[in-house]
């Protein structure tokens, strides 16, 4: 198995910079984070931090979002396939840390 963050990570960040393009008008995503969706069947949106692109767990999910949906994101922000549950989980941990 290949794991190639490096472009994973530039990846995300030019989905990141292609979203702030598109949403120059909203204001729901503050400045240092980005919109991701979270899901298996149905997607829920959540907005969080970019440092969460340096984590190893957050890293994780982006390379089975890689794997499952590549790296055209047509919702305009990152679509990762996994409970929302463990999402939530996940992101209470790397608040707490």
């Amino acid at each position: 198995m290949v794991i190639r963050l490096p472009s994973l990570i530039l990846n995300a960040k030019q989905i990141c910079r292609m979203h702030s393009i598109r949403s120059k008008n909203h204001s729901d995503v503050p400045k240092g984070h980005l919109a991701v969706y979270v899901g298996e069947n149905q997607k829920r949106r959540f907005v969080v931090p970019v440092s969460y692109l340096n984590h190893p767990c957050f890293r994780d999910l982006l390379c089975r979002a890689e794997e499952e949906f590549g790296v055209d994101h047509p919702m305009g922000g990152l679509t990762i396939p996994c409970k929302e549950d463990a999402f939530l989980d996940l992101t209470a941990r790397l608040n707490g840390s």
